[in-house]
């Protein structure tokens, strides 16, 4: 397989050099490239730029929201904020990021030429612009932008919706057809394109966590599309899936998302788990501490995320057996999660850490991820969920875990690999300043939103009582800080492609090995059996 692959690339390098001179450049480059690091370099580009955009509609939240009463935006157009800050922040910026990082490192982590389907990577790139585009416009249009929340629950996505929901549907289906084709791009890498005596037990972390999240992609992201679909034709076209006057019925509606939602979770969290598992081990000077239980953990945490989507219906009526089944394997979760979370513990433990960007925000993910984990774990008892519920409590806990979490790997990914990506050392001091400045914002910004939540303020609510005036003005300003704190990270990035001190073949200075990819499993220690010899 792999011999056909890069025959097959020689072939299309030889034929494109006919035409071109043996190398594209400019925007064709661009365009027609199948090179697994420039698909990966535009995924990265291309989620920062939605992050950007994002995150400016965070801001005109957190603007709003900054004292009580009505003051810049009205509640329709804060709604359509809400909306697509939430979509465009996970199928634009988290989403698309991992690809790029998966794009970027596992062929070289796995030993091969370049991704197993080089031109469906490029078209799953290409067509996520045009996704984006077609969500966005729908600000320019009389109706506006979607206005339905980023879960779109029926009815108010079919019939109270405004005239955007075909656009907003048809950008929905875009994404998803380019995160399956990303995914099975994956799964056929790591299946068929492993350097020779690479066995699944020997692949890096990292790999595993993008493998397991492959086959979740392709489990779920067919849900999503039906359930949009639906949407779709009761909207347009006179069906009742979800309106009981037709037979239909809107509870049903949210089971369907969230059997897709749920696992989509962890999507956007289970990569993040390999990379900190890269990162943690090389700046350690020590193997992963117990590779197989975070295999199996990996996977766990994979499984038990199918049958936990009703935790987010507590409140909808459903039968006490039902409410108990939900709750305990929700809670059943923290048991894989908190492996991970002893396993990371371990392997620093003892260990000779230094602490450059990538560790202080694998560190930092670490601590915080786990805050949202255990706001998670008490949303995860039906009678506490009852009065937390659609409060900014839920905010914070899944702020925390996608930001803290989610993001924050990234960024340790991104510094981690950097010079392996331009060929030169980022500028220090600035990157100890993102992480600084990201640090307190964050902090300042989600968790007081812990208080609010607990003292009863809604959600998705553009004004709200006095009593919340005061937590809510430190938020604000934590989302400012925030924001303005990424503005360091572009400038560094930029300032790294441009040129400067030249990255030496182990930046990091690491223990043998302990460099681009972590030996996987850990040599024999103390705390691990003895490998089998053959």
């Amino acid at each position: 397989m792999t011999t056909n692959v890069i025959n097959d690339q020689s072939e299309h390098d030889s034929h494109d050099g006919e035409h071109h001179d043996h190398k594209m450049t400019g925007l064709k480059r661009w365009l027609y490239t199948t090179n697994h690091k420039d698909i990966g370099s535009m995924y990265l580009w291309f989620s920062f730029i939605m992050f950007l955009t994002g995150g400016v509609m965070a801001l005109v939240i957190r603007a709003e929201l900054f004292q009580p009463g009505l003051q810049i935006i009205e509640p329709d157009f804060f709604n359509q904020m809400t909306t697509v800050h939430g979509l465009i922040m996970v199928f634009g910026a988290i989403m698309p990021a991992f690809t790029g990082l998966a794009n970027w490192m596992l062929p070289m982590m796995v030993g091969a030429p370049d991704m197993a389907l080089p031109r469906l990577n490029n078209w799953s790139f290409w067509i996520l612009p045009f996704a984006f585009a077609i969500l966005l416009s729908s600000f320019f249009m009389e109706s506006g932008a979607p206005n339905f929340g980023w879960t779109f629950y029926a009815p108010l996505s079919t019939t109270y919706s405004n005239g955007s929901t075909a656009f907003f549907v048809f950008a929905v289906h875009i994404m998803g057809i380019s995160s399956i084709m990303g995914a099975i791009n994956i799964v056929v890498t790591i299946m068929n394109m492993r350097a020779p005596g690479m066995t699944y037990m020997k692949m890096p972390l990292f790999v595993w966590t993008f493998f397991i999240t492959a086959y979740l992609l392709i489990a779920v992201m067919p849900v999503l599309a039906g359930t949009v679909t639906m949407v779709l034709t009761d909207t347009y076209f006179g069906t009742s899936f979800f309106d009981a006057a037709g037979g239909g019925d809107p509870v049903m509606f949210q089971h369907i998302f969230w059997f897709f939602g749920h696992p989509e979770v962890y999507i956007m969290i289970l990569p993040a788990f390999g990379i900190v598992s890269t990162t943690i081990p090389a700046f350690s000077r020590k193997p992963l501490f117990g590779y197989s239980s975070m295999v199996y953990a990996t996977a766990s945490i994979a499984f038990l995320s199918f049958i936990v989507w009703a935790h987010h219906m507590f409140t909808t009526g459903m039968p006490l057996f039902g409410e108990l089944f939900f709750m305990y394997c929700t809670m059943l979760i923290a048991v894989p999660t908190g492996v991970k979370v002893f396993n990371w513990a371990a392997t620093m433990w003892r260990g000779s850490i230094s602490f450059e960007t990538p560790m202080l925000f694998s560190i930092a993910f670490v601590i915080l991820f786990t805050i949202g984990g255990f706001s998670g774990l008490m949303l995860a008892m039906t009678p506490v969920d009852f009065q937390y519920h659609d409060t900014y409590f839920v905010v914070a806990h899944f702020h925390y875990v996608l930001v803290t979490g989610a993001l924050f790997s990234i960024f340790a990914g991104a510094y981690y690999w950097l010079p392996k990506w331009t060929g030169y050392m980022y500028n220090d001091t600035l990157s100890k300043w993102h992480f600084w400045c990201s640090l307190v914002s964050v902090n300042l910004l989600f968790f007081p939103m812990h208080f609010l939540g607990l003292a009863g303020m809604p959600r998705r609510i553009p004004d709200y009582a006095l009593q919340f005036a005061d937590f809510n003005k430190w938020v604000s300003i934590g989302g400012f800080a925030f924001g303005i704190s990424q503005l360091i990270f572009l400038v560094l990035v930029i300032k790294c492609i441009k040129g400067g001190e030249k990255a030496p073949a182990k930046p990091w200075d690491g223990a043998e090995g302990l460099e681009w990819t972590v030996p996987s499993p850990a040599p024999y220690h103390t705390f691990e059996t003895p490998p089998k010899i053959d």
